[in-house]
């Protein structure tokens, strides 16, 4: 229960306490939750979007609820995916890794975030109503089940950091737990089709984790960040394109 509310304090804002003594690698051994922690903050913004879409037109309605999103997380993982904007145009993997530290946010970060955000705007006014509430609920959950998969797959960058932290906890048998509850979580919401959303998102994740691990040298919490925030958008994406818009 320990390791559930520790999932539930980074992920979300909710205030939980922290405690006294929290080891660094603790994050990582609570890395079995994320997917339950997503599904849980999913079903959140989907009771929301229907109150939002009760009282607001198509567009309002899908800008409020990607708001409502974001501000569950905190925007934790937009700032990581803006700092991997930001880290491309480095000129080499110290001078990336150096761009990705700084608190500012770049031409690169500001653009794509922009962009991204008017991506996932857009990809929820297109859903039809009929598959919101399973792709609300799905897309948080898979999401926190890559991070583990992608931190045990790759070398970190540096040995210090969040990312790193997260690493040291991690297990194979944790891995693999967050990986099935998540794949289990979108087969139930998708179907058959979930098979599809689960491998796109899997190859995309690992996508971007080899890409960075070439650009630093290997990856960082920043990353971890950037991973949950594409594969949200993917499985809006994926949906978006099954379900052939709105009906």
């Amino acid at each position: 229960m320990r390791s559930l509310g520790l999932a539930l304090r980074y992920l979300t804002i909710v205030p939980i306490p922290a405690g006294a003594h929290v080891e660094p690698a603790a994050l990582g051994r609570a890395a079995a939750w994320f997917p339950l922690i997503g599904l849980a903050l999913g079903l959140v913004v989907a009771g929301g979007e229907r109150v939002i879409g009760m009282i607001f037109p198509s567009l309002l309605d899908s800008l409020l609820t990607v708001t409502l999103w974001k501000l569950l997380t905190g925007g934790l993982h937009l700032d990581g995916l803006a700092d991997c904007l930001d880290g491309i145009v480095g000129r080499d993997a110290g001078d990336r890794l150096r761009i990705m530290r700084d608190s500012r946010i770049g031409a690169f970060g500001a653009i794509g975030l922009i962009l991204f955000l008017l991506l996932e705007v857009a990809a929820v006014s297109e859903l039809p109503s009929a598959t919101r509430w399973w792709t609300f609920a799905a897309a948080p959950a898979l999401a926190r089940a890559m991070p583990p998969l992608v931190a045990w797959m790759f070398p970190m960058a540096t040995p210090l950091g969040q990312g790193a932290m997260f690493r040291a906890g991690l297990t194979r048998a944790r891995v693999v737990a967050a990986v099935a509850l998540g794949g289990v979580i979108v087969l139930a919401a998708f179907g058959v089709v979930g098979l599809l959303v689960f491998g796109l998102t899997a190859a995309a994740s690992l996508g971007v984790g080899w890409f960075y691990t070439r650009r630093l040298g290997g990856i960082t919490g920043d990353v971890l960040g950037a991973v949950i925030e594409t594969t949200e958008l993917i499985v809006l994406l994926t949906m978006v394109a099954w379900t052939g818009g709105p009906r």
